[in-house]
């Protein structure tokens, strides 16, 4: 992380005074000068290069690190940024890389809490959560390690490890929920694999509930096998998790922190987004061409089907009415009407599209290129290409600040780069 030595330089000036006396006497005058010392005012930027060639395959062997104790926080909660705050509109604006945050990090994700936070889940071994503010300095650094006994699972006695894969905040922003890819401990088996299906017996795992005030797990809900995905409803009162192995959508209920129900759905589901009546989810079913249209009422499961090979990720427009969807096998983001399932348009945006962030006016799409290493801004309008810039190695993870305008880039080469607006 930059350190930064800050410094004020003050400068008096010279003052004289006189005084005269008034019976008889000769005149007495007085001068004195006080001069205050000034300072260097100064910055720096981070200047490490990190390893490029870190292996993007999430079952790579390494040995699990020791626990780690949270990093205590330096700075007091960050007051709340109302949404799409940002001045500028942000169509036709260009990006510029403004920061690169390195350290013992490995991320996989960033989200934005858009009341002054950010969250990286560093994957797989790094065992850690790291904490960011608007200023790209550390707040927290918070272990995924836990005593499930104490959090309502006594079947899992002593010491459990994670592996923090996506995360998504309560409307507040004051809570973070965090999906585990494995857990490592008491009553449990092999590591999840990335092939695998509801025949193959992996163990299930957990969503971490994280207090943003202390930041600590406050609380642990069981879910599928290999939850990747994480959202939650705009009302606050559902968190969606999908199943990579399960094949299947857990539904945990916000306020107890319990899984409510388990969907069923088809091979390999990830990105989630719901509407903004928190009626509908949406499911990007990653073995397929189709994305799920799941009524969180009914329950009742709809396909669009032919959407493009290999749909990752999803954002919704703030109307509703329209689904981005990136398609990383075809390497191709799709523009989808959400009421029908329609495919309105297709673009390229590079090899392997991962993970996309729209920006809080709803005109900007930020796409990730996985194995192109950069980042395309698209106009949402017309899907124009208006930008594409180079990232660090494999880009995986991306999220935009309502409050700032930033983009941060998860890179899973051990980075986040940070570009902001130029308005």
């Amino acid at each position: 992380m930059p350190h930064r030595r800050m410094t004020a330089a003050a400068l008096t000036r010279a003052n004289t005074t006189r005084n005269r006396a008034v019976a008889l006497a000769a005149a007495i005058s007085l001068a004195v000068v006080v001069a205050a010392c000034s300072g260097i005012t100064a910055g720096s930027d981070p200047t490490t290069d990190v390893m490029a060639t870190m292996s993007a395959t999430p079952t790579d062997a390494a040995s699990p690190s020791p626990a780690l104790t949270p990093t205590p926080i330096p700075t007091p909660t960050p007051t709340p940024a109302p949404v799409a705050t940002f001045g500028a509109a942000t169509a036709e604006t260009q990006i510029e890389r403004t920061a690169r945050i390195t350290g013992s990090i490995s991320p996989k994700s960033v989200v934005a809490s858009h009341t002054g936070y950010v969250v990286a889940q560093n994957m797989m071994y790094t065992h850690t959560v790291t904490v960011y503010d608007r200023n790209h300095q550390l707040v927290a650094t918070i272990p995924d390690s836990v005593d499930l006994a104490s959090l309502g699972y006594p079947e899992h006695a002593g010491t459990t490890k994670g592996a923090p894969v996506e995360a998504a905040f309560s409307p507040d922003g004051q809570t973070a929920w965090i999906s585990n890819y494995s857990m490592y401990g008491n009553g449990f088996g092999p590591e999840g694999s990335d092939t695998c299906s509801p025949r193959s017996g992996y163990d299930n795992s957990f969503l971490y509930k994280v207090d943003m005030a202390s930041m600590t797990v406050s609380a642990a809900a069981q879910v599928g096998a290999v939850p990747k995905y994480v959202a939650v409803t705009p009302d606050g009162r559902t968190v969606l998790v999908s199943n990579w192995c399960s094949y299947s959508l857990s539904i945990v209920d916000a306020a107890t922190s319990r899984q409510t129900s388990e969907i069923p759905l088809r091979a390999y589901p990830r990105g989630i987004v719901v509407d903004p009546t928190s009626r509908f989810a949406y499911v990007a079913a990653m073995g397929t061409t189709s994305v799920a249209k799941v009524d969180l009422a009914t329950q009742q499961v709809t396909w669009f089907d032919g959407i493009g090979s290999g749909p990752r990720h999803l954002v919704l427009s703030a109307d509703g009415s329209t689904l981005y969807v990136t398609l990383n096998s075809a390497g191709l983001v799709a523009k989808v009407d959400a009421a029908t399932g329609h495919v309105v348009q297709r673009v390229s945006t590079g090899q392997q599209p991962r993970s996309m962030a729209i920006s809080g006016d709803g005109q900007s799409l930020f796409v990730v290129n996985y194995n192109s290493s950069t980042v395309t801004k698209l106009r949402t309008a017309d899907m124009a290409v208006i930008q594409s810039l180079p990232t660090d190695y494999h880009p995986i993870g991306v999220t935009y600040d309502n409050g700032t305008g930033e983009i941060w880039v998860a890179c899973y080469g051990g980075s986040i780069i940070v570009y902001r607006q130029l308005v």
